[in-house]
């Protein structure tokens, strides 16, 4: 029980924090802490409000206080010692909850998958996996992905050797330093189930985001033991002993070769800088950076500065350095879809910071909220509808409705501009393209000093830089902003696997496929994190994408000790089966309307970086391994014996 004055300081605390909590989750934790019906009835169900996390429900002010008043009376209580009325919530239950919650219908399908995110929200840690003595995985990576497999490794007793080639965890949220870097997801669906992010804003900056790994490694014992500025070279898989012997380059330059029964990649997917082919421009007089290699010593304030590209990052980088430029040139290879986005930099007060601290079920259900609303909610407006009229500008109704929306807004937006809305608005349905958010793109485009031009840059010549159309500009500075080289995966590291194989023959350099993203026929005892259909085109955390691979991954390992196998392999036939499948998935949605061009195909026209499933349907295809998938290699006294699953 608590001590009556911290009691008192804590009801202070919370009661500064519920006036700017979110209503919707209120109602969730009142029902959950008291049981009463009461809270998920008229007049308390919450009106669907635009997109986002609907804060007030609809509600009118005078329910909101009663919400409140209510849930601070709950919140002491539990505070003082009073049980959960709803501890254990049944499937039916917890649907109902979210229903209300969301003013809209919840699959029953999504419940598992909820009670899933709840477990790891408290706690849970699976069984210990038993594997021979001096069984070792490699780790490569320590960023977002890195992190979490090292710790489900180590929680579960596994021996791991983890790499990392820069000084630091956090991938790419450590190497990128560009003004505005942040993550478009809410922070708290950017952070592991396992470990809260306890974040300032509501959408982090690039600096809290980095601080959040190295603070998650630390905290679970991780970081001492990851080998810094080390990179691997080639990872070769060495059929005679069934190890994988991977060729290290070490800090002080010397190499290294490293024997493992397992290879875990976690190298990510923005590692490789994309350029454009725009002739002359690494012969640009001045300065030209990439925005993934930022220089800080560059001074901006008053120059001419030219950005190539307007996607996700030139989305950040422009209103982040506008108003310190002289003159601002864009140029528009092509046009890009935003949507509101009213929490852009937007802090988390510090009292519903503390309310996320020191009430955890009001963060797991806030958590639960947002993994509907970015995760899976617009998945089913992704489809194509074979009757839709209309199949150049959309693919069904809802995703014309969304055309709409967007279009009013960037009107909105652009009011007394004509010009530019004719610039900007795209011609390919909503989400044809990754969705962009509007964090100031569009107030920025109507500043004076700003020009869009709405062509790619063709060619560089001195300081001017020339559009395909002819039309040509000075500038002081080059910024290149044209993203990443998404399609090609594993390409920081040669993986050479059965029969001399590199990947890139197998893919054929850029036609990159996996089996469940996790694994590839040829390449045995080998698992990638973050591979070939596992992006998430429909919104939605891709940290849970990744916890999903990894429970897969611990999966296949705890049978291996389980069933004493020595080597696992992706049978071809499964293989294939699944790549013909998901592709013809993608066939049935938006990404693969003819009418954009997107780094989500390779050069044949295949959809490589994308996954078509729910999220849901993804992660029950992950949750168990099926051996039966798998060419596996049983230890049977001294002598190996190959074993294959039944078609």
């Amino acid at each position: 029980m608590a001590h009556s004055a911290d009691l008192d300081l804590f009801r202070q605390r919370i009661a500064e924090a519920l006036p700017s909590a979110n209503i919707p989750t209120l109602l969730l934790l009142l029902y959950q802490f008291t049981g009463k019906e009461y809270w998920l009835n008229s007049p308390f169900v919450p009106v669907k409000s635009g997109w986002g996390d609907n804060d007030s429900g609809g509600l009118a002010d005078k329910l909101q206080t009663e919400i409140r008043n209510a849930a601070l009376a709950a919140i002491i209580s539990w505070r003082r010692g009073a049980q959960v009325a709803k501890q254990d919530l049944s499937a039916e239950e917890l649907i109902r909850m979210l229903t209300v919650s969301e003013a809209e219908p919840i699959p029953p399908e999504y419940a598992d998958m909820m009670f899933h995110k709840l477990r790891r929200y408290s706690g849970a840690i699976p069984q210990p996996v038993s594997l021979p003595e001096g069984f070792r995985v490699l780790i490569i990576g320590a960023g977002m992905s890195g992190v979490a497999a090292a710790i489900r490794l180590r929680q579960l007793g596994i021996s791991y050797i983890q790499i990392e080639k820069q000084d630091s965890t956090g991938g790419v949220w450590h190497s990128h330093h560009y003004p505005g870097c942040g993550v478009d997801t809410p922070g708290h669906l950017y952070s592991y189930t396992f470990a809260s992010g306890d974040w300032s804003k509501y959408f982090p900056l690039q600096e809290e985001i980095d601080d959040y790994f190295n603070r998650v490694a630390r905290d679970f014992g991780i970081e001492s033991s990851i080998r810094y500025g080390t990179e691997c070279l080639v990872t070769r898989y060495d059929e005679e002993s069934l190890t994988w012997h991977s060729r290290l380059r070490l800090p002080n330059g010397s190499e290294e070769t490293l024997v493992t029964n397992v290879v875990l990649s976690a190298v990510g997917g923005f590692t490789t800088p994309k350029w454009p082919n725009v002739s002359g421009l690494r012969d640009f007089d001045g300065p030209v950076m990439h925005t993934s290699a930022w220089d800080s010593e560059v001074a901006l304030d008053g120059k001419r500065v030219a950005v190539i590209g307007n996607g996700a990052s030139a989305m950040q980088v422009v209103p982040a350095i506008a108003d310190r430029v002289g003159a601002l040139t864009i140029f528009q290879r092509s046009r890009q879809w935003a949507a509101p986005f009213p929490k852009f930099q937007k802090p988390i007060p510090e009292p519903v910071q503390f309310l996320f601290r020191e009430v955890p079920h009001y963060e797991w259900l806030y958590r639960l909220r947002l993994s509907w609303i970015f995760d899976s909610e617009v998945h089913e407006a992704l489809q194509k509808d074979p009757a839709w009229p209309h199949p150049d500008r959309s693919v069904n109704a809802v995703n014309d409705g969304d055309r709409e929306t967007y279009t009013q807004y960037i009107e909105g937006q652009l009011a007394g501009r004509p010009d530019l809305v004719a610039k900007v608005i795209p011609s390919y349905p909503p989400f044809g393209k990754r969705m962009l958010l509007d964090n100031g793109w569009y107030r920025t485009l109507l500043k004076p000093h700003v020009t869009l031009v709405d062509e790619a840059a063709a060619r560089v010549e001195g300081r001017s830089i020339h559009a395909i159309n002819g039309e040509m500009h000075e500038a002081d500075i080059v910024i290149v902003a044209s993203g990443y080289d998404t399609t090609r995966y594993l390409l920081p590291v040669q993986v050479i696997g059965r029969k001399g194989r590199t990947v890139r023959e197998v893919w054929n350099d850029d036609d990159c496929q996996a089996y469940l993203g996790t694994v590839v026929a040829g390449f045995p005892n080998f698992f990638m994190l973050y591979g070939p259909n596992t992006a998430l085109g429909h919104r939605g955390s891709f940290i849970f994408t990744i916890e999903s691979q990894i429970d897969y991954v611990l999966s296949v390992l705890r049978q291996m000790g389980e069933k004493k196998l020595v080597e696992v392999e992706c049978r071809q036939d499964v293989y294939q089966h699944y790549n013909r499948k998901i592709q013809q998935m993608h066939q049935q949605m938006i990404w693969s309307h003819a009418g954009m061009s997107t780094f989500f195909r390779n050069d044949r026209g295949r959809i490589v970086t994308n996954s078509p499933w729910r999220l849901v349907d993804y992660w029950k295809l992950l949750k168990v391994a099926d051996l039966g998938d798998y060419r596996t290699v049983p230890q049977v006294g001294s002598r190996l014996e190959a074993s294959v699953g039944a078609v």
